[in-house]
């Protein structure tokens, strides 16, 4: 008790205002430096934690991550072999075998598609740029010390600017332009060496084996211990798109047809499923290249066609623009606050009049969408995607027709409008204001048939897609009957339409 009753003691001092003040106890510099450097360690202490907890995070999200970097450290070990035991280092020579060390390091990527591009791209452009480099060593020997460097200088010049100017090229960029790179070093670097002939081509010899194991080892890890195939991930990030627009489609419509128009300020994560798609397109396009590097593997046979889900892809993204365009459109209405905003919305009677259409064509959409999903999933042609295309267009057709032939009643039937004002309406002069208010529910059937156009086209590359992958037919599938004579009826009454 005395203990506590002297914790809470402390001195008081008055001051002539008849106020008093408590003294705190002077901790001194060495107190003040301890308290610092305690909240300094703190801090350090606490976002290593923060660090540690992420990477935790991230390993559990994706354990493949961590197999990855046990991967690399596997090959790792074994190519230090080479530098550390003494029989392989005096064959290879001590300092040459850093250099397949060096090469894990650089080449080791995540995928197995990545790493042969890299593999493949070093060992090609560093023989070629070797034998070269060498050949135009030989003759500028054979001329001479006086026209030596200028015989490198100009072959440095020409042949670097000629493979940096490739590099630029498309098509050599997207698959040999880490091999350009390496021929521009490999080329520089032995070309401008003091050594002879004679000792260049040892060295070659010896960097190039030290490449070769290297690169080697990089191959066989990648390929036998739990591989990612470039090629699976862009069929599965494909899937995953189309599924993505199904949901943001769904929620999008599902929010706009409800009664109750109160916007919601937490979005769903399924409703902006469309982004992800937008975003997706560098992703595609690095699957795909070196998707093309990667040997048969499960379903995927030699020369599958890659390029095919990039216009997959392509179409998939048209459609996601037209959804966000919806989606901007219906968040619009759903969050008007100011008496201004909402005389733009559409009444509710109107929505209410249209939303067993609009239901409709929402079924169809995700419908068809799902079946394309479902289809590239199991690697199946679809087979009932005519009939439900079919479907989808025949129920946007209904939507333009039912807007088409509203009655002027109901655009007239919620105003406080004046006889005369019913009148123009009736008669066909019609009302700005209430033509402003049903003028958002036209853009959202518009943008429905559009969706369903561009839904079409993903209809279109997904079947090229199945035929030439030669897609299995789904089981209990049966050939429909003209479902190219259907399919180009109803485009083109959809066009009409639009």
């Amino acid at each position: 008790m005395e203990k506590e009753a002297s914790s809470r003691l402390e001195w008081r001092i008055n001051v002539p205002d008849g106020t008093s003040k408590a003294l705190e106890p002077e901790t001194g510099v060495a107190g003040e430096i301890w308290v610092g450097l305690k909240g300094f360690m703190g801090g350090i202490v606490l976002r290593v934690w923060r660090a540690l907890e992420k990477a935790w995070n991230i390993g559990v999200a994706d354990p493949r991550t961590v197999i990855h970097g046990v991967k690399v450290a596997l090959a790792l070990t074994v190519v230090s072999l080479f530098y550390y035991v003494r029989p392989l280092s005096d064959n290879f020579g001590g300092n040459n075998a850093i250099w397949a060390v060096m090469t894990v390091v650089v080449v080791f990527e995540y995928t197995v598609g990545a790493t042969l591009s890299k593999c493949i791209n070093r060992v090609i452009g560093s023989f070629l740029a070797g034998a070269l480099a060498v050949g135009v060593h030989w003759v500028a020997e054979q001329s001479g010390d006086q026209f030596k460097p200028i015989i490198l200088g100009i072959s440095v010049f020409l042949l670097a600017s000629g493979a940096t100017f490739s590099r630029f090229i498309p098509s050599v960029k997207a698959r040999f332009d880490y091999g350009a790179m390496i021929f521009i070093l490999t080329f520089s670097l032995v070309s401008v060496s003091g050594y002879r002939v004679v000792e260049l081509l040892e060295l070659a010899d010896q960097r190039l084996s030290t490449v070769a194991i290297g690169t080697s080892m990089c191959i066989l890890v990648t390929m036998l211990f739990c591989p990612v195939w470039a090629g699976c991930e862009l069929h599965r990030l494909v899937h995953q798109n189309i599924e993505k627009l199904a949901d943001s489609l769904d929620e999008c419509l599902s929010e706009y047809l409800k009664e109750n128009t109160s916007g919601q300020e937490d979005l769903n994560k399924k409703k902006l499923g469309y982004k992800c798609v937008l975003n997706s397109k560098g992703a595609e396009e690095s699957m795909a290249n070196f998707a093309r590097w990667e040997p048969r593997h499960g379903r995927f046979k030699f020369r599958h066609p890659w390029k095919q889900y990039l216009k997959i892809g392509a179409s998939l993204r048209d459609c996601a623009y037209c959804i966000e365009a919806l989606n901007g459109c219906i968040s619009s209405e759903t969050k008007a606050k100011t008496m201004a905003d909402k005389k733009m919305q559409a009444p509710p009677f109107l929505r209410k009049h249209f939303s067993d259409k609009c239901m409709k064509v929402r079924s169809y959409l995700i419908s068809v969408l799902k079946e394309l999903a479902m289809s590239i999933m199991k690697m199946q042609k679809p087979s009932k995607i005519d009939c439900k295309v079919a479907e989808m267009n025949f129920a946007v057709g209904e939507l333009q027709d039912s807007l088409k032939s509203l009655p002027p009643h109901l655009i007239a039937s919620t105003g406080e409008e004046s006889n005369d004002t019913k009148t123009m309406v009736k008669e066909g002069g019609g009302h700005p204001g209430r033509i402003m208010m049903v003028l958002p529910l036209v853009t959202v059937v518009s943008l429905l048939a559009e969706i369903a156009v561009r839904i079409g086209g993903v209809v279109d590359a997904v079947e090229e897609l199945a035929r030439l992958a030669e897609f299995k037919p789904a089981k209990g599938g049966k050939p429909q009957a003209k479902p190219n004579y259907v399919r180009t009826y109803f485009r083109k009454s959809r066009s009409d339409h639009v």
